[in-house]
């Protein structure tokens, strides 16, 4: 099953998936007097109201294509889908502007309409329009072809396209987490190597739980997960091709190696390698397997994370007496801490933007996300959990998720993990559903 879900994926890349700009005359996208816009660099007070009514057309997807792009925009915390019971224009015709005071009326910003029709060749048509209510302008139009099975991926990237029109970023609803489900006793828990969607469908196990799994992690194509794995009793770095099923074995060494993460290019892997109670980062070459170390230190060097340019490496390291967060060049080289201040830090991630690396804070009272620039500077905890950790970027840099460990009652009854969000302003906290009990969630790249 897991095996045949992404290789259809792999065969249904974004450029497979046709699309094509629509546009009316007098109506063009990106009039320079429109007023529907986010400058998120200043920050936003209130969301802002969009109409999305239910698709027209022959597809039996219509309203659920709708369902989900008001569900992928309102989770981003920008926006806020209006009840459809409150439309006073009935949308007929996508191709004709609607009537503007109509949706003005009721406080719409803008009005997404939509269409999903089947093709006589058995292809799902979907186009869409943003309109710009008091500017009076469609602000942008676009058509996608695909296979209907793939409808649920086409309402993400007519997320994404809203998103990024208004917000001028990038969006991220065309992505999938992998992460590790959790479930059964405390004491034997059985964890399962996971994805799913970014909003929390289509989950999809890619082990049955004989073993235990840890730290997943995305190559830059989404294809490739490189995770630690206890096969045959044995901790090792393994890597999992999504389009095969096959599992692989990251070299035979003769100790421990675990904490994966590829490099941007996705040509070579960094991980940890234990050998006498000590650890140490090596970082090893796909194509050739040759390996190389980067750092010697008779301490514990860890979790490491590249910068998006690849020229430096965040990891933790107890180097200095206590866990906390280090960045060295590429090559091992000029190695320096950057974190500071009370408690221990660890389990640095690099943010896509290159403007922040993002962190656990280990302190007695609580674990916490929080965020600082590259060089220390700027630290700020984003989440007040119990125990919040491991946090993991979205591709714009804009979104964080991470495990939160429940606290067990007296009775010891409770407790239990789950994978949650959070903007980088610390706002827009949510849970992410998935099945059961779920932690060390990875986002993936946007969907090539």
């Amino acid at each position: 099953m897991a095996v045949q879900l992404f290789a259809y994926f792999r065969r249904a890349p974004r450029a497979f998936i046709m699309a094509a700009l629509l546009a009316l005359a007098g109506l063009h996208a990106g009039a320079a007097n429109a007023a529907l816009q986010i400058t998120l660099n200043q920050g936003v007070t209130e969301p802002i109201p969009l109409a999305i009514p239910d698709f027209l057309g022959n597809s039996t997807q219509n309203r659920d294509i709708a369902g989900v792009v008001r569900a992928d925009l309102e989770r981003s915390g920008l926006f806020k889908a209006l009840n459809p019971a409150s439309f006073i224009e009935k949308i007929s015709d996508i191709n004709a502007p609607p009537h503007f005071a109509d949706w003005r009326t009721i406080q719409a910003q803008g009005l997404v309409t939509g269409q999903a029709t089947m093709q006589a060749d058995g292809r799902l048509k979907v186009e869409f329009r943003l309109w710009d209510i008091f500017g009076e302008t469609q602000m942008v139009g676009l058509q996608y072809t695909t296979t209907p099975e793939n409808w649920r991926r086409i309402a993400h990237l007519v997320s994404d396209a809203i998103y990024e029109r208004i917000t001028g970023e990038k969006g991220y609803f065309d992505t999938r987490v992998v992460f590790i489900s959790e479930s059964g006793p405390k004491l034997n828990r059985r964890k399962r190597l996971t994805v799913m969607d970014e909003d929390g469908a289509n989950p999809v196990f890619l082990t049955q739980g004989d073993y235990l799994v840890l730290t997943p992690r995305f190559n830059p194509t989404a294809q490739m997960i490189a995770y630690m794995s206890y096969i045959q009793g044995k901790p090792r770095v393994y890597l999992f091709d999504l389009e095969t099923g096959r599992q692989e074995m990251l070299g035979n060494f003769p100790n421990m190696t675990f904490s994966p993460r590829f490099s941007p290019d996705g040509k070579s892997v960094v991980m940890a390698l234990e050998n006498n109670g000590a650890s140490n980062i090596y970082m090893m070459d796909l194509a050739t397997r040759a390996v190389k170390r980067l750092t010697n230190d008779p301490g514990i060097d860890t979790a490491p994370s590249f910068a998006p340019d690849g020229k430096q490496i965040a990891f933790e390291s107890n180097r200095g007496g206590s866990q906390q967060i280090y960045v060295m060049n590429s090559d091992g080289t000029n190695v320096h801490r950057i974190s500071f201040g009370a408690g221990k830090n660890g389990t640095p991630v690099w943010s896509p933007r290159g403007d922040l690396v993002a962190f656990t804070k280990i302190t007695p009272e609580s674990l916490a996300v929080c965020v600082m620039r590259p060089d220390g500077s700027g630290e700020r905890q984003l989440t007040h959990g119990w125990q919040d950790e491991g946090p993991t970027w979205a591709p714009n840099g804009r979104v964080l998720m991470f495990t939160r460990t429940l606290q067990s009652g007296a009775n010891g009854a409770g407790g239990g993990s789950q994978i949650w969000s959070i903007d980088i302003t610390g706002h827009n906290e949510r849970r992410v559903i998935s099945p059961g009990d779920a932690s060390d969630p990875a986002w993936s790249p946007l969907i090539q």
